[in-house]
């Protein structure tokens, strides 16, 4: 969709460099968190409060290094994989990399559709066609004016914050039990799948691979023969990236902690939580009308700002690692089916959600890994390899995604829970 590399000098304004990392953060608000952030507070209260804490914390980490991959490298994460391994490693890392995609699009074209459902009674079969081609119209529209499409998305960043965190003004929070969930811990087996689902609902594959590409064709890129100033100019690139990342995963996840926080303090207890559908009616009932109109606005404006962005992300997957870029409409109708055989099949949506988001959690390394080990490389990041400081933190993030990915399979196929 956008130009894969070109020079830009820099705008002079700092609010002028901000963006990439609003779109990048849409992935952290899709309808797949809903689904496991009400459940998460629903069940089991303020108790996996800490979870969307360390999460965002780690996913701060992780869109910055991709950012600083595109912007030092001119090159995405996607394609400089695709440089690296052999065509049938290539294959099948994008084989992986889809099916973590074709997760995050089924989460965002089911919630999108849930919400039409609960706002206007469409079908939910229906409401995913809808959903898919509204997303498909925003990325047409924006045609490759990336600026114009940052503009759209961080509109809708902003309605999603509204619709999601509204409801907390009118709650009754306990301020001791929020600062108990903090602590780290979990009470079963049911509470390690859902805090898997709320990590991949929050550090996204998808956002991985896209934001090196945001950022590179956001600020384009200077090759070194002909660069001047070159390391000053990518200083002062990085030094606006940070700024855009802890801002805009801030905005994001005060948005997943407010879900959580909503549901722990007005849901528990309360019959059919366990579904969204359910848990808008229980906001409706004993929130109030106002906020369950805000609830499944921030929804549905969730769906269609999150699958809009993840077609984008998939895009760009494709093409780095198959050297292959498919029509948005082709590959709109191809991502969109599996949401639609489901709702079709009348699967539980809000469990397909959830689910879901496991799957986006066992992707997660996959990314993970090969981004901090190329930001890590002297060769190729140059003076803008990462500091002996990131490479542990980054390490110890991927480790303890992975021990949680255990930890999860044990309890359930182990321990058959």
């Amino acid at each position: 969709m956008m130009p894969s590399t070109r020079t830009r000098r820099p705008e002079r304004r700092l609010l002028g460099l901000l963006g990439p990392a609003f779109v990048a953060a849409i992935a952290y608000v899709d309808p797949g968190n809903v689904a496991a952030n009400l459940s998460a507070g629903a069940k089991y209260g303020y108790t996996l409060l800490w979870v969307l804490v360390a999460a965002n914390v780690m996913a701060v980490i992780v869109q910055y290094l991709s950012a600083k991959l595109g912007l030092v490298t001119g090159k995405s994460l996607p394609q400089l994989l695709g440089e690296r391994l052999r065509p049938a490693g290539r294959r099948l890392y994008w084989a992986q990399a889809e099916l973590v995609a074709a997760a995050t699009d089924l989460a965002e074209v089911i919630g999108g559709a849930i919400a039409l459902y609960i706002l206007f009674g469409v079908p939910l079969v229906a409401g995913g066609v809808i959903v898919g081609a509204v997303s498909l119209l925003i990325l047409l529209l924006q045609g490759r004016h990336q600026r114009r499409f940052e503009v759209v998305i961080m509109a809708m960043l902003f309605i999603i914050t509204v619709g999601f965190v509204g409801g907390l003004f009118v709650s009754h929070l306990d301020v001791g039990a929020m600062f108990a969930g903090l602590v780290p811990r979990f009470v079963d087996t049911q509470s390690v799948l859902l805090a898997a689902s709320m990590l991949g609902a929050t550090v996204m594959p998808h956002a991985i691979y896209l934001h090196s590409s945001l950022a590179r064709d956001r600020h384009g890129h200077t090759p070194d023969d002909h660069a001047e100033g070159r390391a000053t100019r990518i200083t002062r690139l990085l030094r606006a990236t940070k700024l855009d990342v802890v801002l805009a995963l801030v905005v994001a996840g005060g948005v997943n902690i407010a879900m959580l926080l909503l549901a722990a303090a007005s849901l528990p207890g309360i019959e059919g939580t366990d579904t969204i559908e359910g848990a808008a009616a229980a906001i409706t009932e004993h929130v109030g009308p106002a906020v369950g109109l805000l609830f499944a606005i921030g929804l549905l404006v969730s769906g269609l700002a999150s699958t809009s962005v993840g077609a984008y992300a998939g895009s760009e997957i494709m093409a780095g690692l198959l050297h292959v870029r498919v029509p948005l409409i082709a590959r709109r109708i191809v991502t969109i089916l599996p949401a639609l055989i489901l709702l079709g099949f009348g699967i539980d949506p809000t469990w397909a959600l959830v689910v879901s988001q496991v799957v986006l959690s066992f992707g997660i390394p996959f990314a993970l890994v090969p981004l901090i080990a190329l930001t890590g490389q002297r060769d190729l990041m140059g003076e803008f390899r990462n500091g002996a400081v990131l490479r542990y933190v980054s390490l110890a993030v991927v480790l303890a995604i992975v021990a949680l990915n255990l930890w999860l399979i044990y309890s359930t196929v182990v321990l058959g829970a």
